[in-house]
């Protein structure tokens, strides 16, 4: 059975840091995309960063510059790092896999994959 477990989020001050690990149990055989996506209050759930089987990254022009997305292979696990936050970062953060490449270009949200439960960021101004 795959489970996508994320973690790290928490509350932090504006200019802070976080950094989100997704840990993946039962690893999904023919993943070619993990991703992290989020959702604010009254939003829709929206792309931040992805990462293909070949660590090509793509961002969400909102974070480009501030987050930077990464995997450990060995450890089935991928990382958010996240800095420069600011309150409009405030969001329920997901993370994805997903056996096409071209989610982490489209950050569909309607196309399948595995999710995992979810982990809240708050930014506090």
């Amino acid at each position: 059975q795959v489970q996508l477990v994320e973690s790290g989020g928490g509350s932090v001050q504006a200019g802070g840091s976080l950094r989100l690990s997704c840990a993946v149990f039962g690893y999904p055989a023919s993943t070619n995309c993990m991703a992290w996506f989020r959702q604010a209050p009254g939003k829709e759930r929206e792309g931040v960063a992805g990462i293909d089987s070949g660590g090509t990254t793509t961002y969400a022009d909102s974070v480009k510059g501030r987050f930077t997305i990464s995997k450990d292979n060995a450890k089935n696990t991928l990382y958010l790092q996240m800095n420069s936050l600011t309150p409009e970062d405030t969001a329920m953060y997901y993370c994805a896999a997903f056996g096409n490449w071209r989610r982490c270009r489209d950050f569909r949200t309607d196309a399948g994959g595995y999710w995992g439960q979810g982990t809240q960021v708050t930014v506090s101004s």
